[in-house]
């Protein structure tokens, strides 16, 4: 087993995205005066569920990605899983904030969100065909 020298560069650039989304949070729930929860902001309740999502599919996604690249998976593979995955948390934001039914929230929050799945399940397939 190799270090996941890719993973882990990767992996460092979502935490520095990931400490943005959190401070975002923060800057939404100072700007609203809301200790907990979103106090019936709209704007802070999508800060929330963008910090959340993040939260819920990244860390799990870089876990697979990892184990696929330090059980000596193609390297090439691996950039592009977490070129594509670093893309799609940067979109999905963006969509987040677009207007309701815009192709802009279409495209980025649902791009964004079916390329993380994506990412996940193609991370998935490949760890189980390497260790099968």
């Amino acid at each position: 087993m190799t270090f996941p020298a890719l993973t882990a560069f990767y992996g460092s650039l979502l935490a520095l995205i990931y400490v943005g989304l959190s401070g975002w949070v923060v800057a939404g729930r100072l700007s609203s005066d809301t200790l907990h929860g979103d106090g019936g902001d709209n704007r802070l309740l999508k800060r929330i569920r963008v910090h959340g999502n993040f939260a819920e599919y990244v860390p799990f996604t870089l876990l697979l990605i990892g184990l696929y690249e330090a059980g000596g998976g193609s390297a090439a593979t691996a950039r592009i899983l977490l070129i594509v995955l670093v893309v799609a948390r940067l979109l999905h934001p963006v969509g987040m904030l677009a207007p309701k039914s815009s192709p802009q929230q279409f495209a980025c929050r649902g791009g964004g969100i079916i390329a993380t799945l994506l990412v996940l399940a193609v991370a998935a397939i490949l760890l189980l065909a390497r260790a099968a």
